[in-house]
Parts: C-alpha cells; structure tokens; sequence
C-alpha cells in the first residue's frame, strides 16, 4: 500500500557510501519521526522519517549504503528502484541527497556520477569536513559545485552544523527542478551506437517497466545498465518470456561484441570514464597542506588491528559487552519482574477466583511481562553496538575476527552477533543486521539460537546440581560440575559451526565471503544517535515480535488452565485447603505465630499439590502423555515431556513447570526452593517399574536437549520479522528440533552404555 501523505510529492531520498555519516544525518533530519520496515518481497531495510522546513513536510527515505548502483541481486535493486520511482508505496524522490565523505572524496564521486544519470534534481550534502581538515586536506567546495553542477553542502549531522543550509539547497533545486547534466559515460565516437541500442532495448520492454511514475517506457539509466552490467540480474527482473529474454541476451551480446571491436570495451568502460569525470571535477580543487607522517588513527589501528594485541583489547570489549547484556540488564529486568509482580498481586486481591482473573494475571499480565523483560538486554546491546560502530571499532573487530570465521564460510561480520547471542538470541539475531551479504546473513541468524543464551543457565544449573556429582579432576584445577557446563556452552558453539558449513554448502550456498570492509575514520558517537538507534529497536521488538509473544502466551495460559481438573483427589485436597484456612484465621486470632506457621506451609503444600493435579488434568498435561512414547527412547516420561513442551514458547518457564508438575510449585527461585525441586526429582520414580526417573545420562540428554532445540517464541518471531516471512523461523525450528531430539538420544544412549 503506498504511503499517502500530508507531503504531497515532496520527498526527499539519502544515498551515499558505507561509512559516510548517512545515518547519522538522516537521524539529525529526522529525529525520533521515523520508522522502520521491509521493502517488499526483499531483506532490505527501508527507514523513512519526517523532515519539516520553513512549515513544509518532507517525507525523507534512507537508502542502505552502497558503493554503486550496478545491482547484482534483489536487494541491491532495490536503491535503483526507489530512485526511479519504481516502488509503488514510496512516491519518487523530489530531490536525491547524495552523501559524500570529504575525506574520501574521490572514491565517494563514483557514486555521485552514477547518481546524476538518474535524471532528478540533486543535492550533495559533504560531511567528515573536520577529518578532512585534519589529515590536512582543504577543499574548495564552491569550485566543486560548480563543476558537477549541483549544490554541495557541508554539514556536520553530529553537531547540528550545516542541516538548515541543506534544507534550504533541497527547497530551492525542487522547486526549479534543477537536473544536471550527467556526465558523458559513453565517449561521444559510440554515442550512435548506444543510442539506437537504447530504443531497440526500450521497444522490446515496452509495458515491462512499473512504478507510480512510469508511462510503460524503461527509463534510459536501466537500459545503458543492462548493457553495462554483464550477467546483471536486471536481465530478470522484467520478467520476460523465455524467448523475449533470449532475444535480449542476444541483443545484447550483440551490441558489446560491436562496441568491443571498435575499441570501447564493456564494462570496463564505466570505470574509466567515471574515475575520469571524477579527476576532472576535482582537479586543482584538492590542497594537501603539511601533515604528520603518520596519523593518530594510523598509530591507533597499528595496536587494535594488531594479532596479539588487538585480539587482547578485542576480548576485554567483547567482555565487558557481554557482561552488560548478561548482567548490567539484571537490575532494571528485576524491576520490570517486580512491577509485573506487583501489577500481578494486585488485580488477584482486586477479583475472585476464577477463569477470569487467571487470564488476566497469568495470560494478559504474563504476557505482557514475557514481552518487556527483554527490553533492558535490548536497548544495553544495540546502545553498546551503536557506540562501537559510530566510534569506528565496530570494523576493527571484524577485522580480526575474519580468518576465524572463514573457515564456516562467513565473515568476521557474523562475530559480533554470535557473540551477543550467549546473552540472549533476540538482539543476537537482530545484531545482523550489520551483515550486508544476503546469505551470510541468513546463517547467521539461523545458527546464532544455538549459542547457550541467558535462559538455558537455569536448566543448566538444576540438572548439574542435581545430577552430576561434586568431583575435582586435575588436582582440584578443574571441576566436574563446571566443565559440565562448559561443555553445554561448547555444544552450541561448535554444532553452529557445523551448521554453519553445512548451510553454505546447500541451501544457502555461496562463495567464501570476500571480506573488503572500508576502515572508518575514528571519531566521537553520537550520544543521540545512539539513543535514538537503541530505542528504535526496542520499539521495533515490542511492535514486532512483542504482539507475537503475547498471542503465545494467552495459548499456554489456556492450554494449562482447561480442562479443569475434577478427580476424587482434587476434591479431597481442596476440602483440606478450606479446612487449613479456617484453622489459620483461628490461629492468627490467638496469635500463636508458630502454628500460623505451619498452617501457612500446610497451605503452600496443598496449593503445589493442586497445581500438579491440574496441570496432568489440562491440555499441556494431556499432551505430554500423548508424546511419551516419542520421549521415551530420550529417557523421558510425560512429566518431562510436558515441562519440554511448555517451555518451546520460552525456556524460562521450564524450571517452574517442573516445580510445578512435581508438586513443588512454581516459585522455585529461591535457593530453598530449588533444593526442594531437586530433592522432588531424584525421588522421582518410573510407575511401571519403580527405578529412579532422573539419573546423569537423563540429566545430560535433557541439557544437550536445551542447548540445540529452538524453545523460544520470540527469537523465532524475531527471525520471521528480520527475514521478512515464516519460512526461516519454520525451518530454523524444524532443523534445531531435530537436531536436538538426535543428539539427546545419542547422548542418553551412549550414557547407558559406559554405565553412567
């Protein structure tokens, strides 16, 4: 649907390099008025803000960065469309703002020239002016301007510098639809030659072309770039018949076998003449006054780029931003938990018993929890991100990481989330966005569920305390229990890394990733674009994947609610619960403190016991004896079974359903409680045969269980939203639940073996 608009047809659309500041820019324009989606039918990104300027709305629309406008894949098509007006729900940019690094001048051009073809009226707005100025480079920017034949602006997006002389440049070249002449990409010898190819092209795609701006005929700049781009994926995305695409490949061919015999090689033709167009327009206009032989920047990538040392300072960052998602977003989730709590009790104290307020509390309020506890970890990760990134250490670590992860077929750009997803894999996944190669990014998400995230630990915690025994190796240098859980976290890491292989071998199959990343100048962030950055996200989580998890956790609530249970047993222990009440109100009148003390654990007893009858009694109950012959080979009975199926919508829920289940209860946190849960378990026994249920290969099988298996609505509700659709979060489920179930088998089996 299109984006109709209070701005009529102004719009205003950014484009530049990587690493020139347009983000930046674009949010100094823009501020908090701005939102986030995908384009259709691809994984790019699309960020469209508000801009307003003497009274006057522009809509403003963030282009991905890219280097060039020769599109090699949908999603690189994607600018070129959106400049053409080519995307129906955008309407075509009023004026182009082309953003240029004066730092990197040169390079930054090439983009520039291709961007005056374009036909549209163009702004170029020039940041990294004082990163210029102090590597001694002095520009001369009126000159510049007029050469190219557009305005050229200088700003400083951080500082505010600069955004109101450039509104002013747009307002003024829109409203004398001042296009420039583009520079000569063809030398004029083969301009006939070019030009009867263009109508001969543009004859064969008549009515193959669309956008709200289109009169049927293919814009001239797609024609020159079909002949241009050899092997381009534009041939196919006119979605031509096969014979109509035969001719054109023909033709084509045709036309660059003539222009090569007469001496105008394609397409090495652009190239040269564009870096020609760029040293002309710049010529004289460059003065490299004195500076020091070697920079700060250069002294400073000489020890952070570094294979000891930079590995070293490498590991303390990645440190203390782990820690900050693990930790650091403890207190301010403990609050949120607390005001749930809080909201919890009181809305209980508010209303009867009943179907109602359990919905309420346990359905709407849990929901609701489930959804914002994950904001701290959110907004901590993305502030840190943003922070590393804006200061220029974000491609430094990159760096060092990338002949490590080559060797799984991805880049050092795929390091940072991993890495973030031992916190939790909801901003791991979200982190990959830094990874601009389509399928690289792919992977990534879809191994980054398996390092061991924050909510594995408890599960982790309770089987190994439970289970496994207290015993020192190596002289007491090392410990069963913890390298126990060390293995746990190894599990993931290295069955990422096989999956990872595999993934680029098969379904998402690609070349070794070249890994040419520009080194970005370092500099201050931005605190407001860094808060601007992490609260966009975290907007975007509880929008997105938020509703998600909300809808999943009114399911569970009914699935454990109904039917409600009515044997025998749960009658009698219900009259037991009135008589203890009854008996309470008497003891608190005489105020005998210690018989209200064994009332009230009399009560709690009776209460866990309730609980167990009707979670067996409910839907979840019912469908873990339903699975038990599937869990059995596992070493399982229907009571693991059940608290593994409650925990699929998120694992934290997996401790209190065994409490739960084993008549403990649900608040199992405390330490009092978790011992009580643990005792519960090791006396739990098989019915049929009376032999232990839990014993270390049940213990490890339900461990390696957790570790690979996707138990985590959200994380897969974050997966479909970055990948734009369910057939990601379905595969990325099938393929871990399976892999999980295989390795817990062979886990529990291969136990029983060595007698365990």
């Amino acid at each position: 649907m299109a984006i109709a608009t209070e701005h009529g047809s102004r719009t205003i659309t950014l484009i530049g390099n990587p690493n020139t500041g347009k983000s930046t820019l674009f949010g100094a324009l823009s501020g908090v008025r701005q939102r986030v989606g995908n384009y259709p039918g691809v994984t790019v990104e699309k960020t469209i803000g508000e801009v307003e300027h003497k009274g006057q709305k522009w809509l403003l629309v963030d282009l991905p960065g890219t280097y060039s406008l020769a599109p090699r894949s949908p999603d690189e098509m994607v600018a070129v469309d959106v400049l053409l007006g080519r995307i129906d729900e955008l309407p075509p940019p009023s004026v182009i703002v082309c953003v240029v690094a004066a730092n990197n001048l040169q390079r930054n051009l090439y983009l520039v020239s291709q961007v005056l073809e374009l036909g549209r009226p163009v702004v170029v707005a020039m940041t990294m002016n004082d990163l210029a100025d102090a590597d001694g480079l002095k520009l001369d920017l009126a000159r510049l301007s007029e050469r190219i034949g557009v305005p050229v602006v200088p700003v400083n997006a951080r500082r505010g510098e600069g955004l109101e002389t450039l509104k002013a440049a747009v307002e003024q070249v829109a409203a004398n639809q001042n296009c420039p002449n583009p520079p000569s990409l063809f030398p004029e010898a083969f301009r006939g030659e070019v030009d009867g190819l263009a109508s001969q092209v543009q004859a064969m795609l008549a009515g193959r072309t669309h956008g709200r701006n289109s009169d049927g005929t293919v814009p001239r700049y797609l024609v020159e770039r079909l002949l241009l781009d050899v092997g381009s994926y534009m041939q196919t995305q006119f979605a031509l018949p096969e014979a109509q695409a035969s001719e054109l490949r023909q033709t084509l061919e045709a036309a660059r076998s003539r222009l090569a015999a007469a001496g105008c090689r394609v397409p090495e033709v652009e190239t040269v003449s564009r870096y020609a167009w760029v040293s002309k327009s710049t010529e004289g206009l460059i003065e490299h006054r004195n500076a020091a032989a070697t920079s700060y920047a250069d002294r400073l990538d000489a020890v952070l780029t570094h294979k000891i040392w930079g590995s070293l300072i490498l590991a303390a960052v990645l440190l203390v931003m782990f820690s900050a998602v693990f930790s650091w977003a403890q207190v301010p989730m403990d609050w949120i938990d607390s005001g749930i709590a809080a909201i919890s009790s009181a809305v209980e104290s508010r209303m009867g018993e009943g179907p109602l307020r359990s919905l309420i509390v346990d359905g709407v309020i849990g929901g609701v929890g489930a959804v914002v506890i994950f904001l701290p970890q959110i907004l901590i990760l993305f502030l840190l991100l943003t922070a590393l990134e804006e200061c220029g250490y974000m491609a430094r670590a990159a760096y060092l990481m990338d002949k490590v992860m080559l060797k799984v077929g991805l880049s050092g750009r795929s390091f940072i989330p991993l890495l973030s997803s031992f916190a939790c894999a909801i901003p791991g996944v979200m982190a990959a966005r830094v990874i601009e190669n389509r399928r690289d990014r792919l992977t990534t998400i879809l191994i980054a569920p398996l390092m061991s995230c924050s909510a594995r630990l408890p599960v982790y915690t309770l089987m190994i305390a439970a289970f496994i025994p207290q015993r020192s190796l190596l002289g007491g240098l090392l410990h069963l229990q913890g390298l126990t859980l060390f293995a746990m976290y190894a599990v993931g890491v290295v069955v990422a890394a096989v999956v990872a292989w595999l993934l680029k071998r098969t379904v998402l199959r690609s070349a070794a990733p070249a890994f040419v990343m520009e080194m970005p100048e370092y500099q201050w962030p931005s605190l407001r674009v860094i808060v601007a950055r992490a609260v966009e996200r975290g907007l975007d989580f509880v929008k997105n994947a938020g509703t998600v998890i909300f809808a999943v956790s009114i399911l569970m609530w009914g699935a454990l609610y109904y039917p409600r249970a009515s044997s025998p047993e749960f009658a009698a222990i219900s009259e037991q619960m009135q008589a203890f009440e009854s008996n309470l109100a008497e003891a608190e009148a005489a105020g005998d403190s210690a018989r209200v003390g064994e009332i009230e654990e009399s009560i709690r007893t009776a209460e866990n016991k309730l609980a167990g009858i009707q979670q067996r009694q409910s839907l979840l109950g019912r469908a873990g004896r339903l699975i038990e012959p599937v869990v059995r080979p596992l070493g399982w009975d229907w009571r693991i079974g059940s608290a593994v199926i409650a925990s699929f919508p998120a694992r934290e829920v997996v401790v209190a359903t065994l409490g739960v289940i084993f008549d403990v209860g649900a608040d199992v946190e405390e330490d009092a409680g978790q011992e009580s849960l643990r005792s519960a378990m090791r006396n739990a026994t098989w019915p049929d045969s009376g032999k232990p249920l839990f014993n270390v290969p049940v213990a490890l099988s339900i461990m390696v269980f957790f570790a690979l298996c996707a138990q985590c609505i959200s994380t897969l509700a974050v997966i479909g939203r970055e990948t734009g659709g369910w057939q990601w979060p379905v595969f990325a489920f099938v393929y871990m639940t399976g892999l999980a179930y295989a390795a817990a088998f062979a886990t529990y089996r291969i136990g029983m073996l060595l007698g365990a």
